[in-house]
């Protein structure tokens, strides 16, 4: 019985990503990088220098707070479990495929954070909140898709995403001599509900002061490592790097198996990793207080660089680098902590799983966050009940628990079909609405070229300002 639920999801995953969503990804990136004329490369400076810009009021959610959250999101287990898999499985040419999704997909990620921050709403405090369920119904006037992609919204962050972030972490213990297949992830499962728990009960502000504090630590010490392990093996770098680039374009492999190829796994991880065009990034991007929406697009482009270009690549160039074998028996973390345990031996897998633990715990709690903004969209833009939302927490808190006891290819497969079911309703809702970004991309420019610090009006972008919610 299971067999065959299994084999019916890998179907729907293997048509969903080849071809419907290679195509409409390529084809999107590569859309929102002409029309805007390579906003994420031509605009990196600028970007960087937006993070650290302070909001109106101590109260508002600063552009930087905003980011770690959709980064909390982002930078997980799939850095390090995400990466390995694609490369075990795939081939090492999975990496260039990442990179090149990270390029075009970083327009898609400015595209749909600036429609976000237009298309907001204002709470009762003076607050911004938002996302694609708000820009799809207004702009679009489309509110049963909205729902509908709030649906997926919930069913992958609250079940598929959070289902795989518990596999992947109790995996992480599998190379140790006290790990017990029957045990070990039944304790792993209820720690880490019972951790999150806590956290979830103790209200959303606590959520962007944890991921705030523990995010940029988690990243910087995860990178230094790597790049400790890769200096170790410097003179393997030039062949680690002729390894990905004659993988990658090894078209016979490709084409031989297209959905078990690095093309396709390195999309599929790519997507899991970064997620731009997924709709995630935008409700954390809505909350920004910001004088302009291009502002909060431009600090997201930044977030998908900082996933792929940075945390992916570093574990990459590590596992390859290290001549450890790639396999499918070490697909996960087994292959990262024994590249890690080539250089630091024993303590290398220890490190991994500490490293698991904080990726873990920030994208358990970042996920939840989204959730909560579309349980507030389906509940007309009301945030649920106290009752309800105790016992829809207590649901997700159940989730993470039965994710450490799954196979590894059913958490996957769950996580990458909720995960394309939003990238598909997403996607094409951007792309509709592109001109509206792009003519706020314009009038952020013209202002800067002025001296100014761009301010927003929706009337100089072809807007009625009486139906902007934030921004009248």
């Amino acid at each position: 019985m299971f067999d065959s639920i299994m084999n019916f999801f890998n179907s729907v995953d293997d048509i969903m990503y080849y071809p419907i969503l290679i195509i409409v990804l390529a084809a999107a990136g590569l859309f929102f990088t002409f029309r805007t004329r390579g906003v994420q490369l031509r605009l990196f400076g600028e970007s960087c220098r937006l993070i650290m810009e302070k909001p109106s009021g101590e109260q508002k959610v600063s552009s930087f707070q905003a980011l770690m959250v959709s980064t909390a999101s982002r930078v997980g287990t799939g850095n390090i479990v995400g990466v390995s898999t694609a490369i075990c499985l795939g081939g090492p040419g999975a990496c260039f495929w990442m990179w090149i999704m990270c390029i075009i997909g970083a327009s898609s990620a400015f595209i749909e954070s600036t429609l976000a921050q237009i298309y907001k709403r204002k709470d009762k405090d003076g607050n911004g909140y938002g996302g694609p369920a708000y820009y799809i119904e207004q702009a679009l006037k489309k509110p049963v898709i909205s729902v509908v992609f709030c649906v997926f919204l919930i069913a992958t962050y609250a079940f598929g995403f959070n289902l795989l972030c518990s596999y992947n972490l109790q995996s992480s213990f599998e190379v140790y001599g006290f790990y017990d297949k029957t045990w070990t992830p039944v304790i792993i499962g209820l720690v880490l509900a019972v951790a999150v728990g806590i956290c979830l009960f103790g209200g959303g502000k606590r959520i962007l002061k944890l991921t705030e504090k523990i995010v940029p630590f988690m990243g910087i010490g995860y990178v230094l490592v790597s790049l400790i392990i890769i200096a170790f093996h410097i003179p393997n770098i030039p062949n680690t790097f002729a390894m990905i680039f004659k993988d990658a374009f090894d078209f016979r492999a490709i084409f031989g198996g297209l959905s078990g190829s690095c093309m396709v796994y390195g999309i599929k991880r790519g997507l899991y990793s970064n997620e731009a065009g997924v709709g995630s990034a935008p409700n954390a991007s809505a909350s920004a207080d910001v004088t302009h929406p291009v502002k909060q697009g431009l600090v997201q482009t930044v977030s998908v660089y900082i996933d792929t270009m940075l945390l992916c690549t570093a574990t990459a160039l590590m596992c390859i680098a290290s001549g450890v074998g790639i396999s499918e028996d070490v697909s996960g973390a087994p292959y990262v902590q024994n590249a890690v345990s080539t250089v630091l031996g024993d303590f290398g897998p220890i490190f991994i799983t500490i490293a698991m633990v904080l990726f873990a715990f920030t994208t358990l709690i970042g996920n939840l966050y989204y959730v909560d903004n579309a349980l507030a969209y389906m509940n007309k833009k009301k945030k649920p009940s106290k009752k309800f939302m105790r016992f829809f927490y207590a649901g997700c808190i159940i989730v993470i628990f039965v994710g450490a006891l799954l196979p590894m290819s059913f958490a996957w497969t769950i996580a990458d079909i909720t995960m394309g079911g939003m990238t598909l309703i997403n996607i094409p809702c951007c792309a509709i609405l592109s001109g509206v970004a792009v003519k706020a991309l314009r009038d952020y420019e013209k202002q800067k070229k002025k001296g100014l610090n761009p301010v927003f009006r929706g009337r100089d972008i072809g807007l009625d300002e009486s139906k902007l919610s934030f921004w009248k």
